[in-house]
């Protein structure tokens, strides 16, 4: 039998083919191992008042559902927090991990579709580096994103998006995102 072959995404055929051997040059490195690559893109969405209100849980997996192409994780609290009115084992969040293929589709269409369609856009925090080469940045809407339908939105609910890479510093991790051209706001600019 005739194995199908399967394209990979665009962004990720760029890197292999351009960014790769330039971020190789770019950061002295000897071996083309070395060079940075994306490893996951971790999606979080905390839903607090699911405690209170169970359909707003329903509404979060839904929507990351449509956003991902993935069925998400529902995370449970670890402990009771009496001021929260939160016991343990109460479902407070929804999160999806990305890897391979879905993660680069994901991350093209948010550097070239969803950020640009961010109401008063500047550029996102340089700053939000962990020490690691991983970025982590918020996002304060889900209608940002194409895939939502205005209509079938119950509540406006904001989420946190880790790049997860194998920089071993931030200014590798930078390097990385720079050359996907990652929109950055520039030093000196204020939100």
């Amino acid at each position: 039998m005739a194995e199908a072959t399967r394209e990979h995404p665009r962004l990720k055929q760029r890197y292999d083919a351009e960014l790769r051997p330039q971020l190789q040059r770019e950061l002295g490195l000897r071996n083309v191992m070395e060079v940075p690559r994306l490893t996951k893109i971790v999606v979080n969405c905390g839903v607090g008042r699911a405690t209170q209100q169970a359909s707003l849980l329903e509404g979060a997996v839904a929507d990351l559902r449509v956003i991902t192409g993935q069925k998400p994780l529902v995370t449970k609290a670890k402990k009771s927090i009496a001021g929260f009115k939160l016991r343990e084992g109460n479902a407070i969040g929804v999160k999806v991990t990305l890897r391979g293929d879905r993660m680069w589709e994901f991350f093209d269409r948010l550097i070239t579709l969803t950020i640009p369609r961010i109401r008063d856009f500047r550029g996102l925090d340089p700053n939000g580096f962990d020490g690691s080469g991983n970025y982590n940045f918020g996002v304060t809407e889900q209608l940002i994103f194409p895939e939502i339908d205005y209509d079938k939105v119950d509540n406006v609910r904001g989420m946190n998006i880790t790049i997860v890479t194998t920089a071993r510093t931030d200014v590798e991790g930078k390097a990385l995102l720079d050359a996907f051209n990652f929109p950055f706001r520039r030093t000196g600019e204020r939100t």
